[in-house]
């Protein structure tokens, strides 16, 4: 095997200090949300209900100019997108529930004093019942892939890597929920439906990355044990644990991050490029992707070896006479 190029396993501290000093403030300001929203990130339409709007206007219009009406009227936050029927444009606006008739009949007077006339084509409500069946949803597709992928590595491998791999994962998704529960106290961003689908995402593109370098410890776990030879002092020594994962760590690192990068070139161009209504789901796949590749190299592979050399010392203490 070749000489590993960066000696991960040795600083091991100093990566689990840098995701703990990421992950702590965003713990707090989930703590913070469930004080403020009584939800542990501030929840959108999805989970709250609201309004849904069609209006059908006589010229095309732009929809940061509707975004900017909306908020304008005290509807900040709302979401709108462009639909089509028939070949016209529709516009769809997606807002707090509209219980209040004075604030619906300031919200038609200022589209159409800033955007002519229109056809409503509709007015309809989102029942809040929808976000408890979401975010309960969400939670047992959650709690099933871990189990489910606890049994599978454990199988494959053995249960340790199982239990490193799924820190890992808790790390990633930690590190993404405590990001938006940031950014939701700070500037308003809620998370809906499409949050859900971009934390599972996030999880099973980040137990790849983690299981291809655990599959590599394994491959090379044969080797534990065998003769070498210090480059630095020049000395014979054997291989243990630590020695055979920063190898395997260092023969993956490249194949990780050119894997990780292209899917990152691309969300980047999509969050730059794309649509205002998938930008907060790219840049969750974005924060994800970028802990989920950290936490496979620096994480999960140190995780292991000070499991298996808490192990190692247990089985050296001399048992009680």
């Amino acid at each position: 095997m070749k000489k590993p190029k960066i000696d991960i396993v040795k600083y091991r501290w100093i990566w689990i200090g840098i995701s703990l000093a990421i992950t702590i403030p965003g713990l707090i300001g989930v703590l913070l949300c469930l004080w403020q929203f009584h939800a542990p990130l501030k929840p959108g339409i999805d989970f709250t209900g609201g309004s849904i709007l069609q209006y059908q206007f006589e010229k095309s219009i732009n929809l940061q100019t509707v975004r900017d009406i909306l908020h304008g009227v005290g509807l900040e936050g709302s979401q709108v997108q462009e639909a089509f029927i028939s070949g016209n444009q529709v516009i769809v606006m997606r807002t707090k529930p509209l219980d209040d008739e004075a604030l619906k009949r300031k919200l038609d007077d200022t589209l159409r004093t800033s955007l002519g006339n229109f056809k409503l084509l509709s007015v309809d409500k989102v029942s809040a019942t929808v976000g408890p069946e979401l975010l309960t949803s969400g939670l047992v597709s959650l709690l099933l892939t871990f189990a489910m992928m606890i049994a599978y590595i454990s199988y494959r491998f053995m249960f340790d890597y199982a239990v490193c791999a799924i820190v890992a994962l808790l790390h990633d998704v930690l590190v993404l929920c405590g990001a938006f529960a940031i950014m939701g106290l700070t500037i308003g961003t809620e998370v809906d439906s499409l949050f859900i689908s971009a934390v599972l995402t996030v999880i099973g593109f980040s137990v790849h990355d983690t299981i291809v370098v655990f599959d590599r410890i394994r491959e090379n776990s044969k080797y534990v044990g065998s003769k070498t030879i210090n480059a630095l002092t020049g000395q014979e020594y054997r291989k243990n644990f630590g020695d055979v994962a920063n190898d395997s760590v260092n023969q993956t690192l490249a194949r990780s991050i050119y894997t990780s990068l292209t899917v990152i070139i691309t969300l980047t161009a999509l969050y730059l490029l794309g649509g205002v209504t998938t930008r907060d789901f790219v840049l969750a796949m974005l924060i994800g992707i970028i802990s989920g590749t950290y936490s496979s190299i620096f994480n999960a592979s140190c995780l292991l070896v000070w499991w298996r050399d808490i192990k190692a010392v247990g089985k050296l203490k001399p048992k009680p006479a």
